[in-house]
Formats: structure tokens, C-alpha cells, sequence
């Protein structure tokens, strides 16, 4: 599994997630089971310390004294674990148990009569301090405090067991989640191994298209790559076409050359209108060709600063004619295409109309505009007050090479290349007169 795959980073960050949840739930179960330990044992110490005041036996002369026999065997027992302690409230030591022997003596702390402490001592020990009064016959008050401690070796090894059984339930939990977290990460990425599948059929020539059951969020992908797939193909097939078509149409003019090249005084016009001819096919197959096709473009294009560069630039052009440009757009166009397939539309429109016009051109930008039932994204209106053309020539002059005017200079390709641009984009082109101007208007909607 590479560092750079989805499941490892997936994985790992989850494993982060996982050690830490766990290490958290580990230290707070061990501090809850440890104060419930000395908790019971507080308790535990504590009625060991009532069953001392119940033995113990204040005399009339004031003195304490302690039975030989103790209610705990573990008191008479040296080193057994349990002692116990009894001090004045000065904490002079007037009685330690058996147990207790050769110990060093538990201090208590300031304690107020009837009050309890307890207490992890310096001797790594637990001990309860109980203070109490009591009255002799001579209604003399004596202040005690009797001390219970227990050795911290019964709480430490109880810990210590329910840490080691913590740890191992912890383990086997984890080892359980890291695999129904590796089954579900193979379950939830499954739908981009599909994927990657079917474009290893499509690149090896398999399948032509994404056309699998894929995940809600992948097909937004999906009908992306297909855009994609097929504009490359649809981009190829055209320059493979285009020179196929401009490799065939070149060899009747060159074999009209060849023929001409011993006599080329004699054949001087014929030899300029074939070269023309060559000149004309050429332009005509590599504009073709160039042209993107598709509108699934990622970058956005301002069509508004596109008609303002073009006027500007055909001005220069046609300086001659002072042509009057009225332009009716929004501030800013913004759509999603090639800026050689806008250029190559919109020049080619405005071209044709200022070849026509007599002194005006009108330029219109809708956007969002509908046409029947469907709406598209924009609306490009070209209009001049040129003559017109016919409308039962409107169909001949989008063929190459037919021009509506054979005087006016040109090749006669530049509809023809709007026509077939306009159709790759899934746009429509329509030519109609002018009900402004009165000479053509053509009107351009782009998906």
C-alpha cells in the first residue's frame, strides 16, 4: 500500500484515530477503577476502625487499654499488611497492634473530633484517621485518634490486574475494528476501482465510454470524462480527416501543375487559379481541423471582451467604410469555451457582415437565452445593413466555397467553418433578415 493511495491515508488517519480514542478510554477506565479501589478500601479500613472502638476500653483513671485478643487476626500478625495506631491528639503514640511492631509510626494529621482522613502516607501505605473524644467517670474528655493503615501492594496489584485485562479486551477490540475498517474501506472505494478498471478497458481499446453503475458522487466525474473522451476523439478524428480530405483534394491541382510546369508562360493564369484553389483548400482543412469542438472547458471566457477586440481590430480592417458598430451586450459575458472556437465564430460573423454592410453593424449578447423548449447559455446576434442574402441561398452559402457574391473577396469558407463549429458545440445557426437593419442577421445559441 503506497503512502500516496486514498486507502493508506484513509487507514492511517483512522488508526490515529482509533490508537487515541483508545488510549484515552484506557488512562480514564484505569483512574475510575483505581479511586473505586481505594474507595472500597477507605470503606474497608473504616470499619476496622469501628471494630477497634469497640474493643477499646477507657479506664476510670483515664488511661486506654486494649484487649489482647483484636477483632482482625491480621492486627496480631507482624508484617501482615494491616495496622493500626492509636495517639493522643498531641500524637503521642499510646498503643500500635502487633502487626505494627518495629514499623516506623504513622503521624496523623489535625483532625476535628468525629472526622475522618484518609490518606496515602510517605511509607507508600494507606491509612484512615479517626479522631473521637471520650469521657472518663470523672467526666474527664480525652481526645484520641485511632489510625488504620493498609499496605498499597492490595491496590497497586488490583490495578495492575484490570490494566493487563483492559489492555487485552482494548487489543482484540482494535484488531476487530482495524478489519471491519479495512472491509469497509475496500467496500467504500470499491466504486473508484470501477472506475479506474473501466478506463484501463478504454485505453486499452475495450470499451469507448464510461458507462458503468457508478457511485452518485463519481458520475458527475464520469459524464465529465466521457465529455472529455469524446472531444479528443471527435479533436482526432477531424485531423485525421482534415489531412485525408487535404491530401486528396491537393493532388488534381499539383497534377495540373506538373502538366503546366514545361509551359508556364503559356498556362500563367491557369497555374494562379490552381494555386489559388490550393490556397483555398488548405485554409479551408486546417481551419476545420483546428476547430476544439465541445464546450466542457474549465476556464471561463468573457464573449464581451471578445466582440470588443474583434470590432476593434475590424475597424482597422475596413477603415475605409468608418463602419458604425452597435454593440448591445452586458458589461461581462462570462461562459465556458475555447477562445479559438469564439474567436473563430464570432470573427468570422462580423467579418462577412462588415464585407456586406453599407456603414452599420449591430452586435447583440443575451445570455440565458431559450430557443423551443431548451435553454441555452447565450445568444449572439450578428446583424449588418448589407443587402442580404436570398433565403433560398441562405443553405448554399454554408457549403465551402460558395460565396453569395463571387466579386467580393474571399474563399468562401468562413460560414461553412461557423456552420460545422457551431454543430460541434451543440449550438444552433440561424440566418434571417434583419428586421432592424434590413440585411442579414445571423443569430448564434450556444449551450
Amino acid at each position: 500500500m503506497q503512502i500516496k493511495s486514498l486507502s493508506y491515508r484513509l487507514f492511517f488517519s483512522a488508526g490515529l484515530v482509533l490508537a487515541a480514542f483508545f488510549a484515552l478510554v484506557s488512562v480514564v477506565l484505569e483512574q475510575g477503577f483505581r479511586e473505586s479501589a481505594e474507595q472500597a478500601l477507605q470503606e474497608k479500613l473504616q470499619v476496622y476502625v469501628y471494630s477497634l472502638l469497640s474493643v477499646a476500653e477507657l479506664k476510670d483513671t483515664g488511661d486506654l487499654s486494649m484487649p489482647v485478643s483484636l477483632p482482625e487476626p491480621q492486627f496480631a500478625t507482624p508484617g501482615s499488611g494491616l495496622y493500626s495506631f492509636i495517639h493522643l491528639s498531641k500524637k503521642k503514640l499510646l498503643w500500635r497492634s502487633p502487626s505494627a511492631i518495629g514499623l516506623q509510626v504513622t503521624l496523623p494529621p489535625e483532625l476535628p473530633p468525629g472526622n475522618f482522613a484518609f490518606l496515602l502516607t510517605e511509607q507508600g501505605r494507606y491509612a484512615l484517621h479517626y479522631a473521637v473524644i471520650w469521657k472518663n467517670a470523672a467526666g474527664v474528655e480525652h481526645e484520641y485518634i485511632f489510625t488504620v493503615t493498609e499496605d498499597a501492594q492490595f491496590v497497586s496489584n488490583q490495578v495492575e490486574r484490570f490494566r493487563k485485562t483492559l489492555r487485552g479486551w482494548l487489543l482484540a477490540l482494535g484488531l476487530v475494528l482495524i478489519l471491519i475498517q479495512l472491509i469497509l474501506l475496500r467496500w467504500s472505494l470499491k466504486p473508484l476501482r470501477i472506475i479506474v478498471k473501466d478506463l484501463t478497458a478504454i485505453e486499452q481499446g475495450d470499451k469507448t465510454h464510461l458507462d458503468g453503475n457508478y457511485a452518485t458522487e463519481l458520475k458527475g466525474l464520469a459524464g465529465n470524462l466521457n465529455a472529455f473522451i469524446n472531444s479528443e476523439r471527435a479533436h482526432l478524428e477531424r485531423y485525421r480527416n482534415a489531412l485525408a480530405d487535404l491530401a486528396h483534394s491537393l493532388k488534381t491541382p499539383l497534377s495540373i501543375l506538373r502538366g503546366y510546369a514545361e509551359s508556364f508562360s503559356a498556362n500563367n493564369e491557369s497555374v494562379k487559379e490552381q494555386i489559388l484553389r490550393m490556397d483555398e483548400i488548405i485554409e479551408y482543412q486546417l481551419q476545420r481541423a483546428a476547430a476544439k469542438g465541445q464546450h466542457k472547458s474549465t476556464r471561463t471566457l468573457d464573449l464581451t471582451q471578445v466582440i470588443n477586440k474583434i470590432s476593434v481590430s475590424l475597424n482597422k480592417v475596413y477603415f475605409n467604410k468608418s463602419i458604425t458598430f452597435d454593440l448591445l451586450m452586458p458589461v461581462q459575458s462570462l461562459i465556458y469555451y475555447e477562445d479559438g472556437d469564439l474567436y473563430e465564430i464570432a470573427g468570422n460573423l462580423m467579418d462577412n457582415a462588415c464585407k456586406w454592410c453599407q456603414d452599420t453593424v449591430k452586435i447583440t449578447i443575451t445570455l440565458k437565452a431559450r430557443k423551443g423548449r431548451r435553454e441555452y447559455a447565450v445568444l449572439l446576434q450578428v446583424e449588418d445593413d448589407g443587402p442580404g442574402i436570398p433565403p433560398g441561398k441562405l443553405a448554399e452559402i454554408l457549403k465551402r466555397g460558395v460565396r453569395a457574391d463571387e466579386n467580393i473577396h474571399g474563399h468562401g469558407i468562413g460560414m461553412a467553418v461557423v456552420y460545422e463549429l457551431v454543430g460541434l458545440l451543440g449550438g444552433v445557426l440561424e440566418g434571417k433578415k434583419s428586421d432592424t437593419l434590413g440585411g442579414m442577421r445571423w443569430d448564434v445559441y450556444l449551450p
